[in-house]
């Protein structure tokens, strides 16, 4: 999308301008850094997710700077975008990412990457924990992401093994008819904490967001937050390929990424598993993903 198309206001500014480009590689602090991390390579079925950093960043355009409902204004705000990690499929392409964000978690008081699939929740937690075994994981998924291999359905598998404890993940919005049986006992049996789409129709967002931050952030340990958009309801999320009708609403999404980045220890969030290729004609998926941002921005400011 060419901003040139767009009409020009002074008293309206937009969106995109808020963050700076920067080297992945800098030195550079901010209070939140965006990088792209393209991955679809392994996904378990064929996706352009690749294409769906550069989608997200142009439809941040589409918004302004300021939240109405808190009275956050962005600009002035310490942000940058460092870019994409280029090739992130695969051991090579892992090493890579570790590579290039080995220094973020020290330069930034919160990490936004943007897939690519939900590969990158190990990729990315791996960068900037070289121990694991005291970082929580919060998870807003339909599906638990516990199979075995190296795919966009292992990556919760991959930490565990990599050494994040199972008591210090939750996962919020998992759906039935999405999930296994066997993989859904393999929760069971590493003490994962699952909030299941049928728990959120008894209580809100809010609450199981509350209940999540008390769990993986017990003691003051920083978090890692996976958002997997097909938690969402399929209208709202057709370009996640996985994403079932009955999901949450992208409202309960939005609330979500702000309540998470508002806290401190919450350190770096992933927004995954969009095929831009597959968005309907009016974005609303993309959309959504920029929104996102701008609700962790929000947070991050409140913090």
């Amino acid at each position: 999308m060419a901003t040139s198309n767009l009409s020009h206001d002074e008293k309206w500014p937009r969106a995109h301008s808020l963050f700076n480009a920067v080297e992945p590689g800098a030195t550079t602090r901010s209070e939140l850094a965006l990088v792209g991390v393209p991955a679809s390579s392994t996904s378990l079925s064929p996706t352009s997710a690749h294409l769906t950093p550069t989608a997200i960043r142009q439809a941040l355009a589409r918004y302004s700077t300021f939240a109405a409902s808190t009275s956050t204004q962005l600009i002035g705000k310490n942000f940058v975008d460092l870019g994409d990690i280029a090739e992130p499929d695969f051991e090579t392409g892992e090493e890579r990412v570790r590579t290039q964000l080995s220094g973020a978690r020290a330069a930034h008081s919160l990490l936004i990457a943007l897939g690519g699939d939900n590969s990158i929740t190990y990729s990315v937690a791996r960068a900037l924990w070289s121990d694991l075994s005291d970082v929580g994981v919060i998870t807003l998924d339909a599906h638990h992401d516990l199979r075995d291999g190296v795919s966009n359905g292992s990556p919760i598998w991959r930490l565990l093994q990599a050494g994040v404890k199972g008591e210090n993940i939750v996962q919020i919005g998992i759906s039935d008819f999405a999930n296994s049986e066997p993989y859904t006992q393999r929760a069971r049996e590493n003490g994962i904490t699952v909030i299941d789409r049928a728990a959120l129709r008894q209580e809100s967002i809010a609450i199981a967001i509350a209940r999540a931050l008390e769990i993986a952030g017990r003691g003051g340990r920083e978090i890692y937050v996976d958002i997997d958009v097909d938690v969402c309801d399929r209208s709202v999320a057709p370009a996640c390929p996985a994403s079932v009708p009955g999901g949450i609403t992208a409202d309960e999404l939005r609330q979500a990424a702000r309540l998470l980045a508002s806290d401190a220890r919450v350190r770096a969030i992933d927004i995954t598993e969009i095929d831009a290729a597959l968005d309907t004609p009016d974005q609303r998926t993309i959309r959504l993903a920029a929104l996102l941002v701008l609700e962790a921005a929000a947070g991050v400011a409140s913090r």
